[in-house]
């Protein structure tokens, strides 16, 4: 079975991806007849060198990503993994000489359709007189023993055209920026690894790997690597990888050593998520840094894809002052990230946390008498909601996950667990403030946000008075901090419901000579009575609202816990 592409067509996949670019860029234009781009302000190049790459597409934002001051003049594109026509090659190499350049320099990766192409494209242009040079970039260090046919030219092509372009943007000649490459060159490795293979548009992936492989040391167009291996963690298969790469037994291995200086890239090789090659680039930076190697700069994200593969190359590049200033020349390329010109070995990382503000003696705080009080309203409490663990529970899984009473129960035990520590605070203000951040940490779900939320807003009108209009005020403000985050409203089939009838009751305190326990006691049986309502409710909000049906034939479990809660704190002060 073919994979599924948006495209118009497989046979023009690759004019209308180079097209898009260039309609999005306006400093690209396409060479017309041709899939070639090329700078716009290109008669600004006169007396320059010109760079000149391509290949196959399906590698992008390699090539056309690449175009820019400070990097390639142009590219020549060829089908998905197929190299670019002869023909479009010498038309490239043409208009920029044309345009007044003094020489161009073509940047090929080491596949044998892309050497014979552009290297017959560079005869017939010298046979014209147009001076031509050409570089074979081969980066591959995934195999032990070379072949006749050389390393592989993988992601570290991309460094290759850094490095050229800014050379040529500085006006150095086309003999010495060959002599630079071909060094820079010899200094780099690549290496890849993959999940699983892509598929070229109509067709069947080009491999097929089994659910607990992966493979290394694959190229860039799907072929295979040169070894399967067993399904690991990012960081076995990064020292994996690193430690092939600098083999000194591997033919193809990149010199690095204790003490080196490189540049590192990490390349997504296209289906790889962001979240994994954040993951990848720390391992990488750990491996090498715990090898005593120096990474100057840290190259992360797509530079040259492999279509939809999940995987990701690294690429190593050893590199000394010179070379850097190179690297970190401008360029408006728009695939070229903007890397901070610091080494990223020796770096502080890490800032140290803010300290806990000092809490402030309260002056509303009564002594051990008011302790014990709220000692023994919380144990109350948290027996009161031990002993509905499995009442809520089944009243939740009418329409949740069935998980509301130990929700419930969690925030009791980590009470009891707070309160074995010593007495709690005296200061009302200072005890919901303490509780806030327990049950924030400790409860958990939407429950434990929500009662964070009421007691942190709920504790500052008792900072200064914990008068009973105090009090009264403290429930609205928590009330109102529950429904501007929580969303949820009166009527909605949530904890609300109790907590918004016994805020109404409540009000009472506000009035002169209002009885603390006669309004309480209100209060609680209207919470009661809003809990027993909300099974006739239709649920407006939380979780009870994604289900299909209208209405639900038990309480809701929020709202029942927060009436229970409330009547355990009447019970204690009754007594």
């Amino acid at each position: 079975m073919t994979s599924k592409k948006l495209v118009n067509s497989v046979a023009g996949c690759a004019d209308d991806a180079l097209a898009g670019l260039v309609a999005c860029n306006p400093n690209l234009q396409l060479l017309q007849g041709h899939r070639v781009a090329l700078r716009s302000d290109l008669d600004s190049l006169k007396g320059r060198v010109a760079l000149l790459s391509g290949g196959g597409s399906g590698h992008e934002p390699a090539h056309a990503g690449f175009i820019g001051k400070g990097m390639l003049t142009g590219v020549i594109a060829g089908a998905v993994f197929t190299s670019p026509a002869v023909g479009s090659i010498l038309a490239a190499i043409r208009a920029v000489a044309q345009a007044g350049t003094v020489g161009t320099l073509l940047i090929v990766k080491n596949y044998t359709g892309d050497r014979l192409n552009f290297g017959l494209a560079r005869e017939q242009a010298r046979a014209e007189g147009i001076p031509v040079e050409m570089v074979v970039i081969g980066d591959d260090s995934a195999f032990t023993v070379l072949k006749k046919a050389g390393r592989r030219g993988l992601c570290g092509t991309v460094l290759i055209h850094k490095v050229a372009g800014a050379l040529a943007e500085a006006g150095v000649g086309l003999e010495e920026i060959t002599k630079w490459v071909n060094v820079v060159a010899k200094a780099m490795g690549t290496l890849g690894v993959s999940l699983s293979s892509c598929s070229v548009p109509g067709s069947k992936p080009t491999f097929e790997l089994s659910a607990d492989e992966v493979e290394l040391g694959l190229g860039i167009h799907g072929e295979a690597g040169v070894r399967r291996i067993k399904m690991a963690t990012a960081d076995e298969i990064v020292k994996l990888m690193l430690d092939h790469m600098t083999d000194t037994t591997n033919a193809s291995r990149v010199p690095v050593q204790p003490g080196s200086s490189v540049v590192m890239m990490v390349n997504n090789l296209g289906g790889l998520s962001f979240l994994e090659l954040g993951i990848i680039a720390d391992a990488a930076v750990r491996s090498l840094e715990g090898r005593g190697v120096k990474i100057a700069r840290a190259l992360v994200g797509t530079f040259m894809s492999a279509l939809e593969m999940p995987g990701i190359s690294l690429t190593l590049l050893l590199v000394d002052e010179p070379l850097l200033k190179l690297i970190d020349a401008e360029t408006t390329a728009v695939a070229w990230p903007n890397v901070a010109a610091v080494s990223i070995t020796g770096r502080k990382r890490n800032r140290v946390a803010p300290a806990e503000p000092q809490e402030a003696l309260d002056s509303t705080a009564v002594g051990g008498s008011a302790s014990k009080r709220m000692a023994l309203v919380l144990e109350r409490v948290c027996s009161t909601l031990l002993g509905l663990e499995e009442h809520l529970n089944a009243l939740d899984r009418a329409a949740g996950d069935g998980d509301c009473g130990t929700t419930h129960s969690r925030a009791a035990r980590a009470i009891r667990e707070w309160l074995k520590e010593g007495p709690p605070p005296a200061s009302p203000a200072q005890l919901l403030s303490k509780l806030s951040v327990l049950l924030l940490e400790k409860m958990g779900g939407s429950s434990g946000a929500l009662y964070g939320l009421f007691l942190t807003a709920a504790a500052q009108p008792l900072k200064v008075k914990t008068s009973l209009p105090a009090w009264s005020a403290a429930m609205d403000a928590g009330l109102e901090a529950m429904q501007k985050y929580g969303k949820a409203a009166p009527g909605d089939r949530t904890m609300l419901d109790s907590l918004w009838a016994a805020g109404q009751e409540l009000q009472a305190w506000k009035s002169p000579g209002a009885d603390l326990l006669q309004v309480l006691t209100k209060a609680v049986k209207s919470a009661e009575a809003a809990a027993e309502a909300t099974k006739n409710m239709e649920a407006g909000a939380g979780r009870a609202s994604y289900i299909s049906s209208a209405r639900l034939e038990q309480p809701d479990p929020g709202a029942v816990a927060a009436a229970a809660i409330l009547r355990a704190i009447l019970e204690v002060l009754q007594s």
